[in-house]
């Protein structure tokens, strides 16, 4: 059985991070081992959340994995909220990482801003650990901080390709642009694959809401895809498809609720997709 180890924080109530990671990856046929950052009561869109910080507990877990010879299929890091738990994800990467794919969706900024606590040097922090890997799926406000760029609310695609041109050039093989949008109500992401020297997109109809999560879910179907077997184009489709479904099924409920969608009930449409 195929094994995926993630690291990211955990939080009680609310869509993201390990709490989709986690079901995500299983349901598709993976074993998800987990290294948890933090747990949170709830994910930051609440007030007065909790948080607790385990990074001093990820450097002990490795060291056991380690003697146990555990070994993954795919590293794959998400959220990480600290200088140190980024060189604690470049550990990760160096004892569990050799000969398997590493996958950094460098979760820190959405919307043209930096999110709460992070700052430039962070990003250029995180710039070292994308260096090392082999994909990373930025959205274009973190693709800003990563080049230090100034970030565009409008664009051509002639300028998302030179934004991924400049990404692989940080190291990484493979980069993946979420969130992309050439025309109002079109929604998708935009690869480059430095060196098959490849871009591809993939676009969907845009639903009418957006939900925190989304793209914890996407990162998580990408590598729960790819290490299916999945081509990175078709990974890339299975998860732009995916997350629409999730927020299509959310909207159908006439009560849902607004911190995330209903990934639970498009499952069975992400098993049918990966075996379709």
């Amino acid at each position: 059985m195929k094994r995926i180890v993630t690291m990211q924080d955990i939080s009680c109530v609310g869509k993201c991070s390990l709490t989709v990671a986690l079901p995500v990856i299983s349901a598709m046929g993976v074993e998800a081992a987990v290294i948890p950052t933090a747990v949170l009561s709830t994910h930051t869109m609440f007030k007065g959340f909790t948080f607790h910080d385990l990074t001093g507990e990820i450097e002990p877990i490795m060291a056991h994995w380690k003697k146990e010879g555990f070994d993954f299929d795919a590293v794959y890091t998400g959220y990480l909220g600290s200088f140190e738990q980024l060189n604690i994800a470049s550990h990760l990467f160096e004892q569990f990482g050799s000969g398997v794919m590493k996958i950094v969706d460098p979760c820190m900024a959405d919307n043209g801003k930096l999110y709460a606590g992070f700052t430039k040097e962070f990003a250029a922090a995180m710039k070292d650990l994308c260096a090392k890997a082999d994909i990373i799926c930025p959205n274009l406000t973190e693709a800003s901080f990563l080049l230090d760029i100034p970030y565009r609310t409008e664009y051509d695609e002639a300028y998302i390709r030179d934004v991924l041109k400049q990404l692989t050039a940080l190291g990484c093989k493979k980069a993946v642009l979420t969130g992309i949008s050439f025309e109002n109500g079109i929604l998708g992401a935009y690869s480059y694959d430095a060196e098959a020297d490849v871009f591809y997109s993939y676009f969907t109809i845009e639903e009418r809401e957006h939900f925190h999560g989304t793209g914890d879910i996407w990162a998580s179907t990408l590598c729960g895809a790819l290490v299916n077997g999945k081509s990175f184009e078709e990974a890339i489709r299975i998860a732009c498809d995916y997350v629409r479904e999730c927020i299509h099924l959310t909207l159908a409920e006439e009560n849902h609720n607004t911190y995330g969608v209903n990934f639970e009930q498009a499952i069975p449409y992400l098993i049918q997709r990966l075996n379709g």
